[in-house]
């Protein structure tokens, strides 16, 4: 059982990176919407574990996932909706951070009630 705590906590921790660099990444993203020519920048995390579970590498132990790195990608200069060439819509950008903020804080009350759970089990269940 704490084998696979810990390796759950890993991959909360590594879903909680994502989501932490992707909230950065939509930042700049709003940061630069009046920008000529700036390509919006998107994190591709989920994509990944999605892929690694349909294969069942995931669910079996022998994912990657643990090694993987979080990509930052640019959309193509082709979703340029602007004469400018810049593509970030700010409503979309704002839509996006506040559901990135909801996952990333139901990920970090997941992971301290994991914490509570293992406090829990070393102190005897007291």
């Amino acid at each position: 059982m704490l084998t696979n705590l810990l390796f759950n906590k890993r991959n909360l921790e590594k879903a909680l990176d994502a989501s932490w660099l992707r909230n950065e990444v939509i930042s700049q993203n709003i940061a630069n919407v009046d920008t000529p020519g700036y390509k919006r920048k998107t994190v591709r995390f989920e994509e990944y574990l999605d892929s690694e579970m349909k294969t069942g590498k995931f669910d079996k132990g022998l994912s990657r996932f643990q090694d993987s790195g979080i990509q930052i990608s640019e959309e193509p200069s082709s979703t340029a909706y602007r004469s400018d060439g810049n593509n970030v819509d700010i409503e979309n950008e704002m839509a996006q951070l506040a559901a990135n903020s909801l996952r990333y804080n139901t990920l970090i009350q997941k992971m301290n009630g994991d914490f509570q759970r293992l406090s829990s089990v070393i102190k005897g269940g007291r």
